[in-house]
């Protein structure tokens, strides 16, 4: 069979909704794609854990601080779960983690912004979960089978994490001014990277039209982040705030909020490897995957050991 009538095959699975399985035949280019995607919100969420992990020893009660921890053990358990399906396209978790440290493999421009005070959580937890949820219930229904069901719980435990950021912040807008004020800065400083999340105008988006073709992708980047604005402009009068733009206005013509434009240049230069946290985010990944060698090493050990103790039984 050529290379034409398998891709025929393939696409014709893909306009059916049937998911493409790991031994299905596909596409190099599919695969490729899928290994650069997976593999990079993969990094995202372990990465994701270090400017909350900041916060879990300064949390302002007990109950905040096992709050924060099990939504940071969430996010490690999310990292797990993607780097198991970008495996299942033939890299090894080595070989993708070696990516990241490299700085060959991104990951999502938002985490390289620090926090600087316990509302930040808050506006995390709103604003970029809430970002990240728009996109991965998309991905429910990406075409590859084994990340579009890593996303389906992946998805609820998000819900969950955008819930308790906006509770954080209900709590601070309705304290005192100094909570108040708080609260209002940290939306301030996360509104605009957060728009950044969803990537460049789908125009400049390499990716775009082959991912949409091979529903690996199911919105563009745009319809997502105008999805983003309408829910996040109706949320924050619930929280007696306001966001960080003056161009921000309802058009009952369009159903939809216009809204100012993302400044391009900042957001290149964190994805370029220039933001504010980027050498520290890098910095401390390394150091735990050097430190936890002795780990690897044990546990590969072990379980050399168990498979020569069952041979011989």
């Amino acid at each position: 069979m050529s290379v034409q009538d398998l891709e025929k095959i393939f696409q014709g699975k893909i306009d059916d909704e049937i998911k493409i399985e790991p031994k299905d035949w596909m596409p190099e280019k599919y695969r490729q794609s899928l290994i650069r995607q997976v593999s990079q919100h993969a990094h995202s969420e372990i990465v994701g854990m270090l400017p909350e992990g900041n916060w879990i020893t300064r949390a302002p009660s007990l109950k905040r601080k096992a709050i924060l921890l099990a939504k940071v053990q969430d996010e490690a358990g999310h990292g797990l779960y993607l780097y198991s399906a970008t495996e299942t396209l033939g890299v090894t978790r080595e070989q993708t983690i070696n990516d990241l440290h490299s700085g060959k493999a991104k990951y999502s421009s938002i985490f390289n912004y620090p926090t600087l005070t316990w509302a930040d959580i808050g506006a995390i937890g709103w604003l970029v979960d809430g970002a990240a949820i728009l996109n991965q219930v998309m991905l429910t229904r990406t075409s590859f089978g084994p990340y579009a069901r890593a996303m389906v719980r992946i998805c609820k435990e998000e819900s969950f994490h955008q819930r308790q950021g906006f509770e954080i912040l209900l709590v601070l807008s309705t304290g005192s001014k100094e909570q108040k004020e708080m609260c209002q800065d940290a939306i301030n400083r996360w509104w605009w990277p957060s728009l950044m999340m969803f990537g460049p105008h789908d125009s400049e988006s390499t990716h775009f039209d082959q991912s949409m073709k091979w529903k690996i992708k199911r919105k563009s980047n745009d319809e997502l982040r105008q999805n983003f604005v309408d829910m996040i402009a109706e949320q924050v009068k619930v929280l007696r705030m306001t966001l960080p733009d003056p161009e921000l206005k309802w058009k009952e013509k369009t159903g939809h909020y216009d809204f100012g434009e993302i400044n391009w240049e900042e957001f290149w230069n964190v994805v370029k490897g220039n933001g504010p946290c980027n050498r520290q985010r890098l910095e401390a990944r390394r150091k735990a995957w050097q430190d936890g060698q002795w780990v690897r090493e044990a546990a590969g050990a072990y379980s050399e050991k168990r498979k020569v103790r069952s041979q011989a039984a």
